[in-house]
């Protein structure tokens, strides 16, 4: 079990709900440990003083800011001057209001936590408001205090548990052209490759599950960990694929259509012989509606595909 990182009161209107928080998301990055190169010797990082060189202890470091307008100079801070003006160790999760949900741009997601009622008693309340804003497709907006900083977070429900992720505040977040220098203003490609380029994100349409992808890197790391560990070796990893010449798009993209269809329907018809796999999620919905088959406007392509075979067993017997 995530150990809580965060317990207090997720309040909105004239309801508190007693909540605990833990962490939904945990690294499975490979550590290492820094060593001297021929020896297995530790190497460790000292807080050094850069013009004596001397090493100093914790407690005799402050903080510096630079002064700015041509002064070489830093304004100093003490660590109680901080914890003076730090929020208040707040146990409250104040919601604002409820924003719907699909309005909140990912880029200002942050870090993502599950919230749990504190005790049993205050399971109803919880339900409720998770059952609430999962039917409305709302998020609550907060701001709430942990580990001496504040954040503004959003709380929506995710199934069967109230998620909380902390948001950037809005300066924290950069405007892409202030970012970036080679921003295209608008198209020069043809009409034709435009509709080409649609095609084959049509037809790389798919239903995403994050448990169809594995982290390589990571795998090979610890492949290499183990091969070294046994005296053995590792095949170093493939070449990064060319940049797409632009004069070569077009082609490019007709190669890239012909291979995705391939890969989606294996080259070959289903065993029923109906070539369903190969299609797209456009073409599924087509062959949907003219079978008049119910509801297919809220199905995802694998709902559409079993639709439309049971439609065809339905129709052969």
């Amino acid at each position: 079990m995530a150990r809580t990182v965060w317990s207090g009161s997720l309040s909105f209107g004239l309801v508190n709900l007693p909540v605990a928080m833990a962490a939904a998301t945990g690294s499975h990055t490979v550590h290492f440990h820094q060593l001297e190169r021929g020896t297995s010797d530790r190497v460790r990082n000292k807080r050094v003083n850069e013009r004596t060189g001397k090493e100093v202890p914790y407690d005799k470091i402050v903080k510096g800011y630079p002064a700015g307008d041509g002064d070489d100079g830093y304004v100093v801070v003490e660590p109680e001057e901080l914890d003076d003006i730090a929020p208040g160790r707040s146990r409250t999760i104040d919601v604002a209001g409820f924003a719907a949900l699909e309005d909140i741009d990912p880029v200002y997601f942050d870090a993502t936590y599950y919230l749990q009622p504190r005790k049993d008693a205050d399971s109803k309340t919880y339900a409720v408001l998770r059952d609430t804003l999962k039917r409305t497709g709302r998020a609550g907006i907060a701001t709430m205090s942990m580990r001496q900083k504040e954040h503004l977070v959003a709380v929506h429900a995710e199934d069967d548990v109230l998620v909380l992720h902390t948001l950037h505040w809005a300066d924290e977040v950069r405007e892409p052209r202030d970012t970036l220098d080679r921003l295209p203003d608008g198209s020069k490609a043809s009409a034709k490759e435009h509709r080409m380029a649609e095609q084959l994100v049509d037809t790389m349409a798919i239903d995403f599950d994050p448990r169809d992808y594995r982290d390589r890197t990571q795998e090979r790391v610890e492949e290499l960990i183990s091969a070294k560990r046994d005296g053995g070796t590792v095949e170093k990893a493939a070449e990064a694929p060319e940049d797409t010449n632009v004069v070569d798009l077009t082609a490019t993209l007709q190669r890239s259509v012909e291979s995705a269809r391939q890969r989606r329907g294996g080259g070959r018809t289903r065993k029923d012989g109906s070539g369903l796999e190969r299609l797209t999620k456009s073409e599924l919905y087509r062959r949907a509606s003219e079978a008049g088959i119910s509801g297919r406007s809220k199905m995802n392509r694998k709902e559409l595909l079993r639709a439309l075979r049971a439609a065809d067993t339905r129709k052969a017997s």
